[in-house]
């Protein structure tokens, strides 16, 4: 996905429920059936995964990766975010 291409769904308070694939063969952001899979190269050891989600998502979304707060699921592969 390009930079800012899910622009339009970026309002402070929105959450994004995300599904993970960790060690990819590549970083992508797709969005199926209204569902956010993200998958990445880092390895889910010690938060980079969830690092690496959060930056993939952000760049999606256009804006900085410190606006997005991880609610939810730090070890799992369902991920809750919100936008600050």
């Amino acid at each position: 996905m390009k930079k800012g291409e899910l622009g339009h769904l970026a309002v402070p308070g929105a959450e994004f429920a995300v599904r993970v694939t960790p060690r990819a063969a590549r970083n992508i952001v797709r969005l199926e059936g209204g569902a956010l899979k993200i998958a990445v190269t880092a390895v889910p050891e010690d938060g980079r995964a969830t690092a690496a989600v959060q930056e993939l998502l952000a760049e999606a979304l256009g804006i900085a990766k410190s606006r997005l707060v991880l609610v939810r699921g730090a070890t799992a592969r369902d991920k809750l975010f919100r936008l600050d």
